[in-house]
């Protein structure tokens, strides 16, 4: 699905613009570091609002669940971020707790009017 692809794109960027200069900013300078974030947030932005736009209009997501999928692709992303890049361990009590945001999209997505016979 177009809106699922586009908000993975997007949360891609969104993570190395948010963390990635935990690794790869070479200057200390805040004001450098949030140009530097900025610029890659610029295209998380030419991907998220079509996502949120195509969700909406042509898939007809509420916007609740636009959301809580967009939260649900962040956190993959940023597991592989996180392990592959910044070269952490998740720990288990990162796995509950991402697997409770997990179970937020079940519970937004698994009883809906086709779930009760409507």
């Amino acid at each position: 699905m177009l809106t699922i692809f586009l908000l993975v794109l997007s949360n891609i960027f969104m993570t190395f613009a948010w963390y990635g200069h935990l690794k790869f900013a070479k200057s200390n300078n805040m004001f450098y570091i949030i140009l530097f974030s900025w610029g890659i947030a610029f295209f998380e932005y030419v991907l998220m609002v079509p996502a949120n736009r195509i969700g909406y209009t042509v898939y007809k997501f509420e916007g609740f669940q636009l959301k809580i999928i967009q939260e649900v692709v962040t956190i993959f992303v940023f597991i592989l971020f996180a392990t592959i890049f910044l070269g952490e361990k998740i720990k288990w009590n990162y796995i509950v707790s991402f697997g409770l945001i997990l179970l937020a999209g079940y519970f937004a997505f698994g009883f809906g009017p086709k779930s009760n016979g409507h």
